[in-house]
């Protein structure tokens, strides 16, 4: 007997539209609809209605609470997308999503939106956890009404949330010392750039840079490590002075790491005269960081699977609301190292 993912693939689409199509619920597109419609009459397919009762009696609500993403920060774009995917493909077990956006540099407006949030009264929430006090008070609400949780691409500690999904942010950052190592002289200073806001709101860059340190310490590497915090990495003439200014009274910073996803923001703020000198380590493949590694400003970045981060976590959630099954506490996803001649295939 055919199913909706036989029927998925032939159509080319996802097994959530061709449940939308089946039940009639809309938006999908005339053209799409047709042909799934189509198929569906070329295999007298018909809805199992043992298969569709349990889907209606397994129904849950996930709700998700993401940092939004526009054209200077494009990062959380991609578990973004990896969401809605995983939206379309757990539809047919039940399972509706919802996401809620929120301004990553603002609590109030994080606890706001999880205000917001909780009206579609979940009965799982996926968040990423950008600030620990609001985080708590967050977390105090879930776990007084029974809701079980999960941490998104930020890992806090001493929380009872029920797996994490993303990135080993010290051995990232720790990839990242090695890596700078193997390309830049022997007793080279090294520069760690982040900006403020980084420092006390997101555990893991702290993470990267504590692996980063760590490489050198561990393996009792002379190289002189500093740190450059700036108030609000941006590009901008102030940032272009702070950041000139410190490698023109340090001619010896022969590689720099930016532990975050905007190390597109250091390069455009270099001058090309320090630029052509000095080795540059950052993180994810963001289209301006792509760029950035395509045009040899950057020699690495290290990715972090965004969309599947995104993808993992209403999956992992979907089998623990329906199916009771025990995720594992923390799933981190592969640690890729770009280069300029495969970062064609992570795009």
């Amino acid at each position: 007997m055919i199913k909706i993912k036989d029927i998925a693939r032939e159509a080319k689409v996802s097994e959530g539209t061709v449940d939308r199509v089946i039940h009639n619920r809309g938006g999908v597109s005339k053209k799409t609809e047709a042909r799934i419609r189509k198929i569906l009459d070329h295999h007298n397919f018909s809805v199992n209605p043992v298969a569709s009762a349990l889907a209606m009696k397994n129904k849950q609500q996930i709700s998700i609470l993401i940092p939004e993403y526009n054209d200077d920060d494009l990062f959380w774009k991609l578990p973004y997308m990896g969401l809605l995917k995983a939206t379309n493909d757990v539809v047919s077990f039940g399972v509706h999503v919802n996401s809620f956006t929120y301004n990553q540099y603002d609590p109030v407006y994080y606890l706001n939106t999880f205000k917001e949030l909780l009206k579609t009264k979940p009965t799982g929430v996926i968040m990423v956890p950008n600030f620990s006090k609001e985080t708590q008070l967050i977390v105090d609400e879930l776990e007084a009404l029974d809701i079980p949780y999960i941490f998104l691409n930020i890992d806090i500690k001493g929380f009872n949330n029920i797996a994490y999904v993303g990135q080993d942010s010290y051995t990232a950052g720790y990839i990242a010392g090695k890596l700078m190592k193997f390309n830049i002289p022997d007793a080279s200073e090294i520069l760690i750039i982040q900006s403020r806001y980084n420092i006390t709101k997101n555990n893991a860059v702290s993470n990267r840079i504590e692996g980063f340190n760590n490489y050198f310490l561990k393996n009792n590497i002379n190289y002189k490590v500093q740190t450059l915090k700036i108030e609000n990495l941006k590009n901008s003439l102030e940032t272009k002075g702070i950041i000139n200014d410190y490698l023109n009274t340090h001619p010896q910073i022969k590689g720099i790491f930016v532990p975050s996803s905007r190390i597109y923001i250091v390069v455009d703020c270099i001058e090309d005269s320090h630029l052509k000198n000095i080795e540059l380590i950052g993180f994810d493949n963001t289209p301006q960081n792509t760029q950035c590694l395509l045009n040899d400003s950057v020699s690495f970045l290290i990715s972090q699977k965004p969309f599947d981060q995104g993808y993992e976590a209403v999956r992992i959630l979907s089998d623990f609301l329906i199916h009771n099954k025990i995720p594992n506490t923390k799933t981190h996803l592969p640690i890729d190292i770009l280069i300029k001649e495969n970062v064609k295939y992570n795009m």
